[in-house]
């Protein structure tokens, strides 16, 4: 049964791929047709011709960062800029850069200002770019990822603070109610799941108000951004500079927490000829900083991957101009955004997971075995 409706949906999808390819090959013959006939009207501009729809633009239109919080259509939300350049710093509204019929235009501040490919550059009267006064250009602006992680910031301090204040009020011998019944699960579930078993109990309850700030800081912003395209949609864990600046806390935590056993590992290796320590000393060394890269870029690839595919769906409505396209198209990006719920959780899992464990490798007491004179084994705790 699932290998018939698996085949049934390939048919379907080849069957909206070969209309499509059909449609361009009609289109091509047409004009052929017509500047066979009409040589002159084929040059002529058809100013009524739709332009033709840019998938990657509008895909990595929604994903990316923005100056302005788009809502729907041509409602947008404009944000505050912040500018810092040799003359000072500068504060004015995003709404500056469009006019009343939507489109860009040039702002006239202390300098000449204009968001070139998503980014505000300083520009000359003919604008373009000015490449030496933009190097001098410092962008502080509140832009959507940086609201929407101010939202979640919101929303984290607001469940929190209240279920704390509630324990604080009935005591942790109760039975919780109200947001402590959906909040304690979670929390120990990090706890009994995450932190005992790879940093221990014994130095676990340090580590825990970090981890669980990671844990729910990268968990609502994966569900914030679930639906990018939708009003309001911002991409926060699909942002490079978010999750790079989550793997430099983790980097810093884990080395100040490490102990001499942790270096003495990376450095020169117990229990190994001198000629392999030296060897695998800078394989180590390399190691330290590839930990915190591989978090990085594991959290933002798979959340950027997500949303990517949901919207190619979405796209192929618009690419084969028919609306039948939206029986595969739709079906086929819930199903992909169910998964996304799961996605969403299991990276915040895994990005906490694999922090504990970095850190519980940095502060773990390492066992050495060693022979006495008898020659019986005699374990040696550092």
């Amino acid at each position: 049964m699932a290998s018939r409706t698996i085949k049934s949906l390939l048919v379907l999808c080849l069957s909206l791929f070969t209309m499509a390819f059909s449609g361009h090959v009609f289109a091509n013959e047409k004009t052929v047709q017509t500047e066979q006939s009409n040589p002159a009207a084929a040059h002529e501009p058809v100013a009524h011709e739709a332009e033709a729809f840019n998938v990657t633009e509008t895909i990595l239109d929604h994903i990316k960062d923005d100056h302005s919080w788009h809502l729907w259509g041509h409602t947008s939300l404009p944000l505050p800029v912040i500018l810092y350049t040799p003359k000072g710093f500068e504060f004015f509204s995003s709404a500056k850069f469009m006019n009343e019929h939507h489109e860009q235009i040039m702002y006239k501040g202390n300098y000449d200002y204009k968001i070139i490919e998503g980014k505000i550059k300083i520009v000359d009267a003919k604008e373009a770019v000015d490449v030496e006064a933009s190097k001098a250009l410092w962008d502080f602006s509140i832009t959507k990822n940086v609201a929407s992680l101010f939202v979640s910031v919101f929303i984290l301090l607001t469940v929190l603070l209240t279920a704390a204040a509630a324990y604080k009020k009935t005591g942790i011998t109760s039975a919780p109610k109200g947001v402590q019944s959906f909040m304690e699960p979670i929390v120990l579930f990090v706890r009994d799941e995450v932190a005992i078993p790879n940093i221990g109990k014994k130095k676990f309850a340090k580590y825990m108000p970090f981890l669980l700030t990671i844990f729910f800081l990268v968990l609502v912003n994966n569900f914030l951004g679930l639906v990018p395209f939708f009003p309001g949609g911002a991409n926060v864990s699909g942002n490079i500079a978010f999750t790079m600046t989550l793997a430099v806390c983790v980097f810093v935590v884990v080395n100040l927490s490490a102990n001499k056993n942790y270096w003495e590992h990376i450095f020169w290796m117990p229990g190994m000829h001198w000629s392999m320590k030296l060897f695998l000393a800078p394989i180590e060394l390399i190691g330290v900083f590839t930990k915190p890269i591989s978090l990085m870029i594991r959290l933002f690839a798979n959340i950027t991957a997500g949303h990517i595919l949901v919207l190619s769906l979405i796209c192929l409505i618009f690419i084969f101009k028919t609306v039948y396209a939206s029986a595969i198209a739709v079906p086929f990006a819930v199903f992909i955004g169910m998964i996304e719920l799961l996605v969403a959780f299991l990276q915040a899992y895994i990005f906490t997971m694999l922090s504990a464990m970095y850190i519980g490798m940095a502060t773990e007491e390492h066992h050495h075995e060693a022979l006495d004179h008898d020659g019986h084994k005699n374990v040696a705790h550092h």
